[in-house]
């Protein structure tokens, strides 16, 4: 194991975040292995919103752009390949390849993202990111002046979405699918002139751009674009096998600088979750902003650890 060359900082997803972490360790001549498996969360949608300078943007295409950035870096090893097993502890991680070969880091980042549950509905897969999705932000201003509706079981996700859409949408209809919701949040939901179905949803079919939603027994609704609640779920098993601290939803802890609960792995993206903060905010502005925050603090902790190395007797 010892003859495979030790690298200052493996960086394991091919997402803003891991593309920006790699980068910023890259600006500073660190040694990185930046492993791609190739598979993204946001792969379905033809364009992304809401990152200033690229609003509107095919995701592959700003992909493409940020691993030209790092492929100019002489320190960067990039591979096109998934990471089935992650091991070790700081100055030593061994990271097991879908080929079966294996590359050694002293840190760290994971930045693996998500991987997105849809409600059991018929048809909701087929057309998510294409007229089905979950963020108003990436997503709402695309049905200004349209017929838009929301999907879901939770009073409390079908309220929060009912706040978006007054001022973006022409109507807005709210989907129970088969729960009976209580008479507040049945007021609200008026108030915010949304038309409210609590029959349960068969199945959805697209319609030319529109999606069609069926409901039980009533016939169908037809909108211009849904939007539905995912449980989210780790794209990677990295948290379970180096014992990192996850929270209540499954996402990997991180503090203020990124950093997990385990010492040399930080974590950014969609994977992680900010302690300090209720959820998860996943966007990829955000992504961008942890992956630079991961592999910033991975430098100062690579610092540290360099200056002991150094100096053994220094503090």
């Amino acid at each position: 194991m010892n003859d495979i060359a030790l690298h200052d900082a493996l960086v394991i997803g091919g997402g803003p975040a891991g593309l920006q972490a790699t980068l910023s360790l890259a600006r500073v001549h660190r040694t990185v292995l930046h492993a791609d498996s190739g598979v993204y969360r946001n792969a379905p949608e033809r364009h992304l919103h809401n990152l200033i300078g690229h609003d509107g943007q095919d995701p592959a295409e700003l992909r493409a752009a940020a691993r030209r950035d790092i492929d100019a870096y002489d320190t960067v090893t990039s591979v096109a390949a998934r990471v089935e097993t992650l091991t070790g502890w700081a100055g030593e991680f061994v990271a097991t390849l879908d080929d079966g070969s294996t590359r050694r880091a002293r840190h760290v980042v994971i930045a693996t993202g998500v991987r997105d549950e849809l409600p059991g509905i018929d048809g909701l897969a087929d057309l998510w990111g294409r007229g089905v999705a979950h963020c108003p932000f990436c997503h709402g201003h695309e049905l200004s002046g349209a017929a838009a509706g929301v999907i879901g079981t939770l009073p409390a996700h079908l309220l929060h979405l009912a706040g978006f859409f007054p001022r973006i949408s022409r109507t807005f209809d709210v989907f129970s699918h088969g729960t009976v919701l209580d008479e507040e949040t049945r007021a609200l939901l008026g108030a915010y002139g949304a038309t409210v179905h609590e029959e349960v949803v068969e199945r959805v079919t697209p319609d030319g751009g529109g999606v069609l939603v069926h409901l039980a027994g009533t016939g169908s609704v037809r909108l211009d674009g849904v939007f539905v609640a995912p449980t989210i779920h780790q794209a990677a098993p990295f948290a379970e096998q180096l014992g990192l601290e996850v929270s209540a939803m499954g996402s990997i802890l991180v503090d203020a600088f990124g950093r997990t609960s385990v010492p040399g792995v930080y974590a950014g993206g969609d994977a992680a979750h900010h302690r300090e903060l209720p959820m998860a905010m996943a966007s990829v502005a955000n992504a961008i902003g942890a992956g630079a925050l991961a592999g910033s603090v991975c430098v100062a902790d690579l610092m540290t650890a360099d200056r002991t190395a150094l100096l053994p007797t220094a503090g």
